[in-house]
């Protein structure tokens, strides 16, 4: 918050749950990063690593919600703070949402090498995708962290790179299936991972909506990007 309150303490715990909100998206961040690795390289090591540290983002989650209200019980905050508050809150729903669809990257992953499936499956070509995905959720860490609106813009406008590149590989997938039925099992557990992956750019783009809620006092879900540029100006 770069707005200061007559008590410091209510600044300290303001900035300390933004601390908590950033921490929590690092780690979900760097668990899409071992996720993708783990994927490209078939390593059943960093799958597992990526399932163990699950429950990790969960209780960050969980704190976070604990220090919000016990913040808001304390401090009773109007206007500007609470809106800052409520969006505090759907940030970290976000980022565990975000969490849970990187831990089912790694369970899928886990699930291919064991099934033994086809390496000749485009797999390394979800790389893409996976950098534009994580790329988005470190801007939309940095865009909170500045409440920088315009960069919010350009997070949900590059959401839509993410989709381009999902629909891409699923028209090489539906060409794999056609060519030889023995690959539409693991065609379609590639199929999942893309969509998690596709999750992940989505989770990305509505923190970004929240960032020009907290600073514009106003709700850009749902509405055309017109609106939304409107909004910011």
């Amino acid at each position: 918050m770069t707005d200061k309150h007559i008590s410091s303490q209510f600044d300290a715990e303001l900035n300390s749950i933004s601390t908590h909100v950033l921490e929590m998206g690092g780690l979900v961040e760097s668990q899409l990063h071992q996720a993708v690795y783990a994927l490209i390289h078939m390593s059943l090591e960093s799958a597992e690593q990526v399932m163990e540290n699950e429950n990790r983002i969960n209780q960050m989650e969980v704190q976070i919600d604990h220090e919000i209200i016990s913040t808001i019980g304390r401090r009773q905050p109007t206007a500007r703070d609470l809106r800052f508050l409520m969006a505090i809150s759907r940030t970290t729903q976000n980022l565990e949402r975000a969490g849970d669809e990187v831990a089912r990257i790694a369970r899928m992953v886990k699930s291919i090498i064991q099934n033994g499936s086809p390496r000749n499956l485009p797999s390394s070509e979800l790389r893409m995708a996976a950098d534009l995905a994580a790329a988005l959720l470190r801007k939309s860490l940095d865009s909170f962290a500045r409440l920088d609106t315009n960069m919010a813009v350009a997070i949900i406008k590059g959401d839509d790179a993410i989709d381009h590149e999902y629909n891409g590989f699923l028209r090489k997938l539906i060409t794999y299936m056609m060519e030889d039925p023995r690959t539409i099992s693991p065609s379609l557990d590639l199929l999942f991972l893309a969509k998690s992956i596709e999750r992940v750019g989505d989770h990305a783009k509505n923190i970004a909506e929240q960032i020009i809620f907290i600073v514009k006092g106003e709700d850009v879900r749902h509405v055309p990007m017109a609106a939304v540029e409107s909004v910011v100006g």
